[in-house]
């Protein structure tokens, strides 16, 4: 089958590091010869046991995550839960063409979305850690252990394969059904927007409460998606980059839209107007706004957009990391201990308790697009074919000129 994946680093450290130094002057290395992807033929991967399925992928979604690795932006923390060579793609859909002898409620022919973290249920552990016990997957302390080889993911994982691939394989604790009236662009925003909701439940806004969310890519307008299905009346305010992005924050839910073009003293100002905080010019720098956001959700992870969370958030108020900052230099953390701040992070999904019940976040997004209450198709603007992968990145890359919002592969 045909795949992209990232190859082995350690055996191509002179040209990891020229494509390195050569990415920040032309992108495109990173997808041409010199770069650490490949598009290749490989093996389909095996079942690793009796509870796995083989899944033929229809869509496979770019994520920025994705695009990160394929960047070489990478966390070097990170790679001691990465087993390469790794097929990448965790955003998914697909149908199941094999089961395992000991796969129950699933059977070739099902569409599934497949919950890419692997924790202790995938690796064979028989006492699973105390997070999953509790349904805190992302928190699992088994991610290079059990008998799969290290990776958070599918994706990530040298044993699973990836969603750009044709096909890759699942545990069984993965699965979840796709109803029949929810098309398959909708079903591969699930894991996007399953995410989004596991970061909002844990940082549920109230009522009379304003919310900031800083970006406006899928995760950014996921979490606008996942405050409103799950019931929020917060005022939500959102920092977007581009035109496209906030029309279609709009559309989700949001309240207002700050074009962030125009530099952090316009952020500052827009929110200040907001909350009816007060603006103070100290005797060098920005000014400091007294006020702001009582929740912040910051959705980019770099160095701007986590100082204007730090800078907007309110006195006594919440920031929640989503957008995966890594390395940052020079931040200023004075507002933390003089606004008595909350920082929290979020990473991606697991069980919630929404209205009383307990349920994986994929299978109360499943079942609000079931109902209608759902559609998250408008956000797929662009699918390619996986052998035009070139450009599929290059315009992925390039989102302000072809105004995309989340890009696919697209399999027969």
């Amino acid at each position: 089958m045909k795949a992209i994946r990232l190859i082995e680093l350690s055996k191509h450290i002179p040209r990891y590091l020229l494509a390195k130094a050569l990415s920040a002057l032309y992108p495109p290395v990173c997808w041409g010869p010199v770069g650490m992807i490949e598009y290749c033929e490989i093996p389909e991967p095996a079942l690793p046991g009796p509870q796995w399925v083989k899944i033929k992928t229809r869509y496979g979604g770019i994520c920025g995550s994705d695009m990160n690795i394929v960047f070489l932006k990478i966390n070097p923390a990170l790679s001691a839960f990465v087993s390469l060579p790794i097929v990448l793609g965790h955003e998914n859909v697909g149908v199941v063409t094999e089961v395992g002898d000991a796969v129950e409620g699933f059977a070739p022919g099902d569409r599934v979305v497949v919950d890419p973290l692997l924790p202790c249920a995938t690796r064979g552990i028989e006492e699973p850690c105390q997070f999953c016990q509790r349904g805190e997957f992302a928190l699992c302390q088994n991610f290079a252990e059990g008998n799969l080889a290290p990776g958070l993911s599918v994706g990530a994982c040298r044993d699973t394969g990836g969603s750009w691939s044709s096909c890759f394989v699942a545990h069984r604790s993965q699965l979840f059904h796709v109803p029949e009236n929810v098309s398959d662009e909708n079903a591969v925003m699930i894991e996007p927007f399953a995410g989004a909701l596991h970061t909002v439940m844990r940082s549920f806004p109230g009522d009379d409460d304003t919310v900031l969310v800083l970006g406006a890519g899928t995760v950014g307008l996921c979490i606008v998606a996942a405050l409103r299905a799950s019931g929020s009346r917060a005022r939500v305010l959102v920092a977007a980059k581009y035109p496209f992005q906030g029309e279609m924050a709009r559309k989700l839910g949001a309240d207002e839209i700050i074009p962030v073009g125009r530099g952090k003293e316009n952020l500052l100002e827009v929110v200040a107007q907001a909350t009816g905080g007060k603006l103070y010019r100290p005797v060098l720098g920005q000014r400091l706004l007294v006020g702001g956001a009582d929740v912040v959700y910051e959705c980019v992870g770099s160095q701007r957009s986590v100082s204007d969370g730090l800078s907007l958030t309110a006195s006594g108020g919440t920031l929640v990391l989503v957008g995966l900052a890594a390395t940052l230099r020079r931040l200023d953390w004075t507002p933390v201990w003089l606004n008595e701040l909350v920082i929290k992070g979020s990473f991606w999904s697991g069980e919630e308790t929404f209205q009383g019940r307990r349920a994986r976040s994929h299978q109360l997004t499943l079942d609000w697009m079931d109902q209608g209450k759902l559609d998250l198709t408008p956000m797929v603007t662009h699918k390619f074919r996986l052998e035009d992968y070139k450009r599929a990145l290059a315009i992925t890359a390039d989102k302000s000129r072809h105004q995309v919002i989340k890009s696919v592969f697209a399999f027969d």
